[in-house]
């Protein structure tokens, strides 16, 4: 798989941005290697990104992969800030 890049648009960028997360957030937390898992969304393929942006912040994330001709781009669906006690869980699981 070649990631290619994001794919921000006025459907995705309003959703993710409303929760005060910015969209270089957003991307820092990709290029620090998330925790990734499927999502459990029905009508689509959808996965979840969990990690740190470049300033040590942790960000919860629900993404699409879009493919295009010479790979794929991240379409970044919903992005949020975690909370304290999911911190610590997310902690707890990388250092098991």
């Amino acid at each position: 798989m070649k990631i290619l890049g994001f794919d921000w648009d006025t459907g995705n960028w309003p959703k993710c941005g409303k929760h005060g997360v910015s969209k270089s957030e957003i991307e820092s937390v990709f290029k620090n290697g998330p925790a990734i898992q499927p999502d459990p969304f029905l009508h689509e393929e959808r996965l979840r990104a969990i990690g740190r942006t470049d300033e040590g912040c942790f960000i919860f994330t629900v993404f699409m992969l879009r493919s295009i001709d010479d790979g794929d781009l991240i379409r970044p669906v919903s992005a949020r800030y975690m909370h304290k006690k999911e911190i610590v869980s997310y902690e707890r699981q990388t250092k098991a």
